[in-house]
This record gives C-alpha cells, structure tokens and sequence, in this order.
C-alpha cells in the first residue's frame, strides 16, 4: 500500500465507528438526540455498513 494518510485515517474512523455501534449493542446503551431516542436497530446498521466501507476504501487505497 503507498503512502495515503487520508485514507488510512478514513479506514481507521469507519472502523471505530463501527465498533463503537457495537459496543452500544453489547451494553445496551440508550442514546437520546434531542429528546428523541435513537433505535437499537440503527446500530445494527451502523455495524455493519462503516466496516464495508472501511473495507472498500482500504480497497480503493491499494490500487
């Protein structure tokens, strides 16, 4: 892989991103935004879909 910070850091935020979703999975951590309580499943999609694009950026990156 050449050198590209931005991507590195980009792949390395959606990571997080996902394992924190997950995290709030495990425990069961209740999340209010403006008085409004953001659904579970939400997290489950969050779970999923930064990893993919961590993975497809990571991708991109190599070439």
């Amino acid at each position: 892989m050449q050198k590209k910070p931005a991507t590195l850091l980009a792949v390395i935020f959606l990571l997080l991103v996902g394992i924190a979703h997950l995290g709030r999975l495990v425990l069961r951590v209740e999340v209010t935004a403006d008085g409004i309580v953001v659904p579970m499943w939400l997290s489950v999609v969050a779970v999923i879909v930064p990893p993919l694009l961590a993975l497809g950026v990571w991708r991109e990156g190599r070439e």
